[in-house]
């Protein structure tokens, strides 16, 4: 597959000559809670991970958060669009330990309005809960006696006891799907699972720990896990792109950096059951035939494991139907330390497929300046909104060919000292209003304000 990269330097001519980047204006910043426990690890904080689909979601005419206060309990908020107050409700779990990925998730079943939570996992047993029926949409007092038993099972569903990244997706025909990793960072496989007439059933492993990657050194490894920058569904079409990381370090330049490498792309048009390349051809089934990191047609961007290539960023669909990515990665030196390396080089690229099938990668002219993550997300005329870490916000125009990039936020700027990745309200995106749950940065275990901005898009 061809793929044609730019380098986009003099962001300030491109955007004389292609118009104005659109803009963003705060519509409100509200404080969730005063004291949301706060620690670092894996460089992150357990109410703001990126990878935290959804910790923030939107639903007809509720929006909902969850978040782990500083006792360790998880609460969960709710109030009603676009401008009532929240309500919170305490459920009965407190944070088994003390790591940054044991995010909670949550998800709604259109077909009986339940409300489903997962969370507190990082390759251990998964804690799950479900609310009554018709509970997301009948506003009913929002206390915690309307949630079930808290479970070590997906309602139903066994999916064993090594589970991490747990993700609810609402598919084109109203079911609620369930992605997760089984198994562990470097040797683990991509498992999807499907709500239906109440019940949970399996679809399957669709990515898996197989196959044999050589490094240009000629270091192999034969086992990894595939990190996903998301699964988005448009249409009737299931898209994902990703990363693979490696289980062996010798792969990599340097025992200290990150062996994720290649940044590949495939999608599904039957609910995640079969899955084809960007060139239609079909590449894997879930459950019998898993893609691996030998597949053949997924790679769609070329990179070794020297560069400390991120995982799980981000990802949105056009209103055509094309992929559009955000990669993070340091361009042109071995990542002896990817800890230290990240910060002063990584740079973040745009990422994107094009009707003729090629792909595009554009350097956006802003540095990262962390270790973390950054968000894409799209408005209805296809401009290009990308939160980078601190709450950053640069924005890119369709009409300039996403080009003219320009900060039009700078969380650090205006005082929001907010810790670096955030975590997005992607379903309230269609309205034109992107809320943004950031947690303030503190020191040690000091608790901070959880807050949640609203950024109207000006597109």
């Amino acid at each position: 597959m061809r793929l044609i990269k730019l380098v986009v330097a003099a962001v300030g001519l491109l955007a004389s000559v292609c118009g104005a980047a659109p803009s963003v204006s705060v519509a409100a910043n509200t404080q969730l809670d005063p004291k949301g426990i706060f620690f670092v690890l894996y460089d992150g904080l357990v109410n703001v991970d990126s990878f935290q689909l959804s910790g923030v979601l939107t639903y007809q005419n509720f929006q909902y958060a969850a978040w782990y206060t500083s006792t360790g309990m998880l609460i969960l908020g709710r109030k009603t669009l676009p401008s009532g107050a929240w309500s919170t409700l305490q459920l009965p779990h407190n944070l088994s330990t003390m790591d940054s990925h044991n995010v909670a998730s949550l998800g709604v079943s259109p077909a009986d309005g339940k409300i489903h939570v997962a969370f507190d996992c990082h390759s251990t047993q998964m804690f799950y809960t479900s609310s009554e029926a018709n509970l997301a949409t009948s506003g009913n007092s929002w206390v915690a006696s309307r949630f079930g038993a808290i479970t070590t099972t997906l309602g139903n569903l066994n999916i064993g006891t090594v589970i991490t990244y747990p993700q609810f997706v609402i598919t084109p025909t109203n079911l609620l799907q369930f992605v997760f990793r089984s198994g562990v960072s470097g040797n683990g496989a991509t498992q999807l699972a499907e709500y239906s007439g109440g019940t949970w059933s399996n679809v399957g492993s669709w990515a898996s720990a197989t196959g044999t990657y050589t490094a240009p050194s000629g270091a192999t490894s034969t086992l990894r896990n595939l990190y996903i920058h998301g699964f988005t569904y448009h249409g009737n079409r299931a898209y994902v792109t990703g990363t693979w990381r490696e289980q062996n370090g010798a792969v990599s330049c340097s025992s200290a950096g990150l062996t994720n490498h290649d940044t590949v792309y495939f999608y599904s048009d039957d609910l995640g059951r079969t899955w084809f390349n960007s060139a239609g051809t079909k590449i894997g089934t879930s459950g019998s035939a898993p893609i691996n990191v030998n597949t053949a047609g997924i790679i769609v961007d070329s990179l070794d494991a020297d560069h400390g290539l991120m995982n799980q960023e981000s990802q949105t669909v056009d209103s055509t139907g094309l992929i559009h990515a955000i990669i993070s990665y340091v361009p042109a030196q071995c990542v002896t330390n990817y800890e230290t390396d990240r910060p002063s080089f990584a740079r973040p690229f745009h990422v994107y497929r094009s009707a003729n099938g090629t792909f595009t990668k554009v350097e956006i002219p802003f540095a990262i300046q962390s270790v973390g993550r950054s968000q894409i997300v799209m408005d209805a005329q296809d401009n290009i909104y990308v939160v980078l870490p601190f709450v950053r916000v640069v924005t890119a125009s369709k009409a300039s060919g996403w080009t003219d990039w320009t900060m039009v936020y700078n969380g650090t700027a205006t005082g929001l000292n907010a810790f670096g990745e955030v975590t997005l309200d992607r379903a309230r995106i269609p309205s034109g209003v992107m809320s943004v749950l950031y947690q303030q940065t503190s020191s040690g275990t000091t608790p901070s304000p959880v807050q949640l901005i609203d950024f109207t898009l000006n597109g």
